[in-house]
C-alpha cells in the first residue's frame, strides 16, 4: 500500500531466531532493532530448546505489554523460490495497534495476500499479457512500444524480467494509485484493464520483487518516481502489512528535486530500503534506470524470479535469443515424435502454450497501425487466423443480453489450411480486442465433426474473469457456448464435403444399386449432348466423357471432340444427370464432389500402402539381422562344442 501522507512511525522489527544452520537475519540498515532482555552470552551457555523456549516466553510478554510486530522466525525467510510452494508458511499473530489521534481503523493487507492474490493466474504468460495490456491502454496517451527482454541483474548475476513503454507515465499520485490493491481509473470502453488488480497479480505471478520507474507531466510538472513492492522484504523482515516505499522527485527545473511529503527522514528512510532491496546498491544506479525513458513513459524490472519444481527457472531465455518460452510446456523430452504431432506442435495453437512471441502475435485482435511490441530486440508481428482460413464465411449472432441497445456479433468461421491433417478446432473469442479463450473447443474432444473448423469473435457482452484467461460462467456464456456449437455443426454439414468428406446422413453413392445411367438424355437447348455410358456399360467417376460431333442447332457451329473428366465439370454446367430407375436427377456438382471424396480415399489408401511398404521392408531388414545373429551363435555354439568335445578326449 502507499506511503501515508503523514509522517510514518520507524518500523519496530525484532530480533529474528535462527535454526541450527540459519544464521541470525536482523532488520535492514537504518531500521530499530529490538532486542530481548536475556544476553547473548546466557543464551549460548543455555541447550537450544531451553534458549527456544525462553525466547517464546519473552515474546508473549513483550506481544502482551507493547503494541510491536511479533518476531518471525527464520525458517519464515524466503528460502523456497518455486511460486506455488512461496506462499506455504505460517502466520504468526498479529499485534493489534491504536490507531492515532484522529484516525480511523482500517484493515491490514497481509504480505501473504500479495502471494495467494497471485495464484489467480494459473499461466505465466498470462501475467504477461496483463502487463502487456497496460502498455496497450496507454497508446491513446502516445504510446508507440512496449518493450518485454530480459536483463541480467549484477548482484547476483540472475536473470530479470524488463518491460518499458513510451506512454503518459504516472505522476506521484499515479504511481501510488497503480501499486495499491483493487483501485482503478479505468471504466472506459476502449481500456482493456478495470479491475485495479492485474499489476500486482502479474508481477508477483512471475517473480517475488518488482521494481518501477515512471516519468510523467501534468499541469506543466515534471516528475518522476520510483517504487518498490517486495515479497522477499515484507516476508524477511516480519511486517504484517503490506508497506511499499516510494520515493518521488520535481525534474521541472535543471535537476532532480525530492518531493517531501513528511520529513526528509522519512524519504531518506524510503530510499534506503529501496535500495538495500533492489537490484541497484547506490542512488546513481538508481537515477541510471531514468536515463532512456525520456520525459514520459513506465520501465518495470522483475526480478527475483520464481524457480519450477525441479529449480529451474520458469521462464527460459535461452531455447531462443529471440524469444520467452515456458520450460514446463515446451516438452523438450521427446525426441523421435511422429509426422503429425511434429505438424501439430508447428500449428499457432500448440506454439502459444509455451512460446510467448506465438502467443503476443494473436493477442490481440485488431493490428496495431503505430504500435509495437518488441520482444528481446525484435518486434512481434501479429497474426490474424481469420486470414490463414479457407472456405470462411461469417455467421451473424445477436445474444439476448436484457439491454435496450441490440448486440450483433459478427463470428467468421472456416477450416484451417492444413485441415483434414490436423485435428486442430475451436474459436479464438476476445474481449475489447484482447484474446480470451484461445482454440475454445465447444463440441466433444473425441468428435470427428467440427474438425479443422476454427472460429474468430469479439464477445464484449460477456464479462472476462480476473485472469483474463476464461469468462465468467454466466447464463450469456452458457447461451454463446451452445450458439458456437450450433455454428460448427451446420458449418460442418454445409461445408465438409469440400474436404472430401461425406457430409451426415448422406450415404455413398452405389452406381450397382441405382442402375448405370441412360445414355444422350435431352437437354436444354442452350447444353451440349453428352455421350454417357449405355445401361450394359458400368459407368465409373473417373471415366471421361466425350462429346460427340454434332451441330449445334441454330448456332451453327460444330464441337471438337472434347475429353472432359467429371472432376473438371463445373459446378452447375449441366443441371444433371437421369437414373435408369427414375429415382430422380442426380446434379453433376454432387456427382463431382462424391468423385473428390473417392479420389481422396484413394490416396489415403496409396499413402498408407506406402507406409506398409517400408514397414515390410523395415520388418524384413531386421529378420535379416536376426538370421545373421543366429548364424553366429549358431557357430560359436559349435565351436564350443567342439572344443569341449576335445578337452574330453585329452
Amino acid at each position: 500500500m502507499p506511503p501515508k501522507v503523514e509522517k510514518q512511525q520507524p518500523m519496530n522489527v525484532v530480533e529474528i531466531a535462527s535454526s541450527d544452520d540459519e544464521v541470525d537475519i536482523g532488520p535492514p540498515p537504518g531500521m530499530p532493532r529490538k532486542t530481548t532482555p536475556s544476553s547473548s552470552k546466557s543464551r549460548r551457555q543455555q541447550p537450544q530448546k531451553q534458549q527456544q523456549q525462553k525466547q517464546q516466553q519473552q515474546q508473549q510478554q513483550d506481544s502482551s505489554s507493547e503494541a510491536i510486530a511479533v518476531p518471525v522466525p527464520a525458517y519464515q525467510s524466503l528460502d523456497c523460490r518455486s511460486f506455488w510452494k512461496a506462499g506455504a508458511y505460517d502466520v504468526g499473530p498479529i499485534a493489534s495497534k491504536a490507531p492515532a489521534q484522529g484516525q480511523l481503523e482500517h484493515a491490514r493487507v497481509h504480505p501473504k495476500f500479495l502471494h495467494s492474490n497471485a495464484t489467480s493466474h494459473k499461466w505465466a504468460f498470462g501475467a504477461i499479457a496483463e502487463l502487456l495490456d497496460n502498455a496497450v491502454d496507454e497508446v491513446h496517451n502516445g504510446a508507440t512500444f512496449v518493450k518485454v527482454d530480459k536483463i541480467d541483474i549484477m548482484k547476483d548475476n540472475s536473470p530479470a524480467l524488463l518491460f518499458q513503454d513510451d506512454g503518459g507515465g504516472m505522476d506521484p499520485d499515479g504511481i501510488r494509485k497503480c501499486m495499491s490493491l483493487g483501485y482503478s481509473s479505468k471504466k472506459s470502453n476502449t481500456t482493456i484493464g478495470q479491475y485495479g488488480n492485474g499489476f500486482k497479480t502479474s508481477t508477483m505471478r512471475l517473480g517475488a520483487d518488482v521494481l518501477v520507474y515512471s516519468c510523467a507531466t501534468r499541469a506543466g510538472k515534471a516528475t518522476q518516481s520510483i517504487g518498490l513492492l517486495s515479497y522477499t522484504f515484507l516476508r524477511k523482515t516480519g511486517q504484517d502489512d503490506v508497506i511499499v516505499p516510494m520515493i518521488d522527485f520535481d525534474i521541472s527545473g535543471n535537476w532532480a528535486e525530492p518531493i517531501l511529503y513528511g520529513s526528509q527522514d522519512d524519504w531518506s528512510s524510503n530510499l534506503k530500503t529501496i535500495l538495500e532491496w533492489s537490484p541497484f546498491t547506490s542512488k546513481e544506479e538508481l537515477m541510471q534506470q531514468f536515463e532512456d525513458i525520456g520525459r514520459h513513459g513506465t520501465k518495470i524490472i522483475i526480478y527475483n524470479l520464481w524457480l519450477n519444481d525441479e529449480g529451474i527457472y520458469e521462464l527460459s531465455f535461452d531455447d531462443d535469443e529471440e524469444d520467452i518460452r515456458l520450460r514446463d510446456e515446451a516438452n523438450h523430452g521427446q525426441t523421435k515424435l511422429h509426422k503429425k504431432a511434429v505438424e501439430l506442435r508447428s500449428h499457432i495453437s500448440y506454439c502459444i502454450r509455451y512460446s510467448l512471441r506465438a502467443y503476443a502475435s494473436i493477442l490481440y485482435l485488431r493490428k496495431f497501425t503505430n504500435f509495437s511490441i518488441v520482444l528481446r530486440g525484435k518486434p512481434v508481428q501479429q497474426f490474424n487466423i481469420v486470414d490463414d482460413l479457407k472456405y470462411s464465411k461469417t455467421v451473424s449472432y445477436k445474444p439476448q443480453v436484457g439491454t435496450i441497445k441490440e448486440v450483433t456479433v459478427e463470428t467468421t468461421v472456416g477450416f484451417i489450411k492444413e485441415a483434414p491433417a490436423l485435428s486442430v478446432s475451436g474459436f479464438n473469442v476476445y474481449h475489447k480486442n484482447r484474446l480470451i479463450r484461445p482454440f475454445w473447443k465447444v463440441t466433444g474432444d473425441a468428435a470427428v465433426k467440427g474438425n479443422g473448423v476454427v472460429g474468430v469473435l469479439e464477445a464484449n457482452f460477456i464479462e472476462p474473469a480476473h485472469d483474463k484467461q476464461d469468462f465468467e460462467r454466466s447464463s450469456l456464456y452458457i447461451r454463446l457456448e451452445a450458439r458456437l456449437k450450433q455454428m460448427v455443426m451446420d458449418y460442418w454439414k454445409r461445408h465438409c464435403h469440400l474436404l472430401g468428406i461425406l457430409p451426415p446422413g448422406v450415404k455413398s453413392l452405389d452406381i450397382q444399386k441405382q442402375g448405370a445411367v441412360k445414355t444422350q438424355k435431352q437437354l436444354p437447348t442452350n447444353r451440349h449432348s453428352i455421350d454417357l455410358p449405355t445401361n450394359e456399360e458400368e459407368m465409373h467417376l473417373d471415366q471421361p466423357i466425350t462429346r460427340s460431333n454434332r451441330h449445334l442447332g441454330s448456332t451453327g457451329q460444330s464441337d471438337l471432340t472434347v475429353e472432359e473428366s467429371i472432376i473438371g465439370l463445373a459446378a452447375g454446367s449441366y443441371n444433371g444427370v437421369i437414373s435408369d430407375d427414375g429415382l430422380g436427377s442426380k446434379p453433376i456438382d454432387q456427382i463431382c464432389e462424391e468423385n473428390i471424396e473417392l479420389f481422396m480415399r484413394c490416396e489415403e489408401y496409396a499413402k498408407k500402402e506406402t507406409e506398409l511398404i517400408q514397414t515390410v521392408e523395415e520388418l524384413e531388414k531386421e529378420l535379416e539381422q536376426a538370421k545373421r545373429k543366429c548364424a553366429q551363435l549358431a557357430s560359436h555354439l559349435e565351436t564350443k562344442r567342439k572344443q569341449k568335445i576335445m578337452q574330453q578326449q585329452c
